[in-house]
């Protein structure tokens, strides 16, 4: 059976010659805050010629902390999402407060969250959360054998379960259906493509 599924030839000269695409030619010409709250502003930005504007989500950066304990657990949270009004699995994670660096954001967020202390912090990259409505970064970790803090130095944050998931990894990126959020799963892949650890 012949395959009618279309090509993705697309050339952006031709396109541009074309006159069907020109995205060098668009710009922001304003923008203004239209809401703000503690945590985020609502932005309106116009762009080019669009009557309309486009809304995007201003907030802090966000760090992500991938940790390995030595023999080969990985210290995650569980807490209540209000968004999506489930209980999930994460990564240690949080912003990065004004005068931080996102590197101390993600020694803070991994020792807060679960007790756990960095030895070593590789920067795996800085990523986009969400191209369409947020413009801030979000910086991945990855910390290989962390230490727990002393029990006594240690108080979990109101509303945040700290646990210690010792199946596989495999089975936490493809078993587990409340390990959900994409910017969770980012800083594993990342850490496996790296070649800091295997899948």
């Amino acid at each position: 059976m012949r395959n009618s599924a279309k090509q993705d030839n697309f050339d952006p000269t031709v396109c541009r010659q074309l006159k069907c695409l020109d995205v060098d030619e668009i710009s922001i010409t304003s923008k203004s805050s239209v809401f703000e709250t503690p945590w985020f502003k609502l932005v309106g930005k116009s762009v080019g010629g669009d009557a309309a504007l486009h809304y995007s989500i201003s907030t802090l950066d966000y760090v992500s902390v991938f940790a390995v304990t030595p023999n080969g657990t990985f210290p995650l949270v569980r807490q209540f999402r209000p968004a999506v009004e489930e209980f999930t699995l994460e990564l240690p994670s949080g912003h990065v407060d004004l005068g931080e660096s996102p590197e101390q954001a993600a020694r803070k967020e991994l020792r807060e969250e679960t007790g756990f202390v960095a030895n070593e912090l590789i920067l795996l990259g800085s990523l986009s959360p969400d191209t369409g409505r947020l413009s801030n970064r979000l910086w991945c970790f990855f910390a290989p054998r962390v230490a727990p803090n002393p029990p006594a130095d240690f108080k979990p944050q109101p509303g945040v379960e700290p646990l210690i998931y010792d199946k596989p990894l495999r089975n936490l990126i493809l078993a587990e259906p409340a390990f959900s959020s994409a910017l969770n799963r980012a800083p594993i892949l990342m850490a496996v493509a790296g070649g800091h650890i295997k899948l």
